[in-house]
């Protein structure tokens, strides 16, 4: 059937796609200096080859997200493959929408598989922006690795007006949204924190967190440093090094696999284009759409959500674009402890990127599949049916959704 505007209807086009994510790889996390970032990426799929029962035989597709660290390499899923000394590959791609990026790789795997083009895909992103502390400098004495990324976003030349009058750096773009939202909804310095702290609990139930022994309470986050207003320092993601990768293949091929398969419900991509500070919002409405209609689910059935979170204004923003809260009342549902440990909606369980690790937007997918095989130990939720997992990236430029599930249907 088509609609009004002679296309034809996600009801009627969309269907579950038969693939499962199968392995699982996720390097140590941090501050982790004795390996490039291809290495984090070669031992990540090691990790999920291992996880599922395969060997590297197995693989013929090969998906990368590549982190900063890899510069402009536009052949990276090329230089990914020779590390890994794999041969014949049917599907390789260099994949990027920020953190939107996994979860689109995942999809598009899943696409491939679905199509009969390959049969299993490993999707990978690695990085390593942290530099050791004696090695920071060159010894011409310039900045390197992040602080080189981080000098070059403050030149004029490399951007616009913008950085000449001192708005530069992601952090910059990002407040002036947060501000204007702040604003608009009424939302406060203690909605943001709130987000910090539930994370931050649940982090500390993750022996891979980076702040798994580190407490925070509401007074802690707003003793902390600012970094642009209104974002303190525990308002922004973290900064590591690692490697994370999954193995996608069919659901049937999964079933007789190592691990429990974590069945590919439903996915979607929206990127929404025009000015995110008068918009107001992500591309999430255009994503779930179609991920919402495959898996054939509404809101109200999802039972845990691991959303990007980039920074604590962005969960806000997604939590409302998902209808979990009408527009301006996450914050509210937020600091009533909705998406804490023992809410009624646990929201990124294994403490997310302000608590946990960065790995764009392999660290809700990581903690996603844990939670649907129940491998999440303490912090393991009861409800795990229906999981939604989120991608952002860019200025809330891109977006991507998945609705997971350890069963089949």
């Amino acid at each position: 059937m088509f609609d009004g505007d002679g296309v034809l209807s996600y009801e009627d086009t969309m269907r579950k796609c038969a693939a499962a994510i199968a392995g699982l790889g996720l390097t140590a996390q941090g501050k982790v200096y004795d390996r490039t970032h291809v290495g984090f990426a070669v031992e990540a799929v090691r990790l999920a080859l291992e996880d599922a029962g395969l060997a590297r035989t197995d693989l013929d597709g090969l998906l990368l997200n590549p982190g900063v660290a890899w510069g402009q390499a536009t052949m990276g899923a090329f230089m990914l493959q020779q590390a890994l000394g794999l041969r014949n590959l049917r599907l390789a791609a260099t994949v990027n929408l920020g953190g939107a990026t996994a979860a689109a790789m995942v999809q598009q795997a899943a696409l491939a598989i679905d199509a009969g083009l390959c049969t299993t895909v490993a999707c990978v992103f690695s990085d390593r922006p942290l530099q050791p502390p004696d090695q920071r400098r060159s010894r011409a004495g310039e900045p390197t690795g992040s602080a080189a990324a981080y000098a070059a976003a403050r030149s004029p030349a490399t951007g616009n007006l913008d950085a000449a009058y001192g708005q530069f750096g992601t952090n910059a773009l990002y407040a002036l949204v947060a501000r204007r939202y702040m604003h608009v909804y009424g939302t406060t310095q203690d909605d943001l924190g709130a987000v910090a702290v539930a994370q931050r609990r649940w982090a500390n139930m993750n022996p891979a967190a980076q702040f798994r022994d580190v407490p925070l309470t509401l007074a802690d986050y707003h003793a902390s440093r600012w970094v642009v207003e209104p974002f303190h320092v525990l308002d922004c993601c973290l900064v590591s090094n690692g490697g994370a990768a999954v193995i996608v293949t069919s659901a049937d091929r999964a079933r007789g696999l190592r691990k429990p398969p974590v069945y590919i419900w439903g996915m979607g991509q929206g990127h929404p284009g025009g000015d995110p500070a008068e918009n107001l919002a992500s591309g999430a409405p255009l994503a779930m759409r179609p991920a919402f209609a495959t898996a054939g689910v509404e809101t109200r059935d999802v039972q845990l959500c691991e959303l990007y979170d980039c920074y604590t204004f962005t969960v806000l923003v997604t939590l409302e674009d998902y209808g979990f809260c009408p527009r301006g009342e996450a914050g509210a549902f937020v600091a009533e402890g909705h998406t804490a440990p023992a809410g009624r909606l646990p929201v990124n369980t294994g403490g997310g990127q302000l608590s946990s690790f960065y790995m764009w937007g392999m660290t809700p997918l990581v903690e996603a599949v844990l939670q649907a095989r129940g491998e999440a130990g303490e912090r393991q939720v009861p409800r795990r049916d229906v999981v939604l997992v989120s991608g952002n990236g860019g200025l809330l430029s891109t977006h991507s959704t998945l609705v997971l599930s350890p069963l089949a249907s």
